[in-house]
């Protein structure tokens, strides 16, 4: 008895495809995804190694719950960053990373 393809290897988990990561993607951000996703599957075909395909696809993942979890407040940021490296100043209400992990220590007791 011979196992097909879809049960001798395992299926990625729900929303980790290609194609769920894209649907699940702002429509701004969908032709970055298509442009990273295509670069990594060049580079896969030329170095035989799935590493850069697997690193894209966890990244745009990661963008895809994001955006999901609050599809506004990720436009928001989007625009922001857009705007911040569009004009070269930081928004007013900027808070520096080291006094966010200040803050965070304060809380934690540390």
């Amino acid at each position: 008895m011979t196992l097909s393809a879809a049960q001798q290897f395992p299926t990625e988990p729900p929303g980790t495809t290609p194609r769920a990561i894209r649907a699940a993607l702002l429509p701004e951000e969908a032709a970055d995804f298509d442009r990273d996703y295509r670069a990594a599957l060049r580079t896969a075909a030329e170095t035989l190694s799935l590493d850069e395909l697997h690193a894209t696809l966890t990244h745009w993942h990661r963008v895809a719950r994001m955006t999901q979890a609050d599809p506004e407040a990720h436009r928001r940021m989007l625009q922001r960053a857009e705007e911040t490296l569009r004009t070269g100043e930081e928004p007013a209400d900027v808070v520096a990373a080291d006094d966010v992990k200040a803050l965070i220590r304060e809380r934690l007791g540390l």
